[in-house]
């Protein structure tokens, strides 16, 4: 799903707010979202997940197309914890 297509889901459920609106919505929702990783905030959103940053140590890898040693720098990277409510409505395991 794109954010488009979230956009255009929510106004769908929501016929008493413009398409307009809907957008802004969704774009101040994600913004929040970046803005609170970017502080090194941790995002926990109860039955869906939550997201934090995590840093990664400089590393020596490998080009694996040429297999030259090259120094990989330290940087930091976001993690998506799944929420047990979410896990469990898209468990596909069948019962019995």
């Amino acid at each position: 799903m794109t954010k488009s297509e979230l956009v255009e889901l929510v106004s769908q459920r929501i016929p008493e707010m413009s398409k307009k609106d809907t957008k802004v919505i969704v774009n101040v929702v994600f913004d929040s979202i970046v803005d609170s990783l970017k502080k090194g905030e941790k995002i926990e959103i109860r039955g869906f997940g939550s997201f934090k940053v995590k840093k990664r140590d400089a590393r020596a890898g490998r080009n694996p197309k040429t297999g030259v040693m090259v120094n990989i720098a330290e940087n930091r990277t976001v993690s998506f914890k799944t929420g047990k409510e979410l896990k469990e409505r898209i468990d596909f395991k069948s019962v019995g």
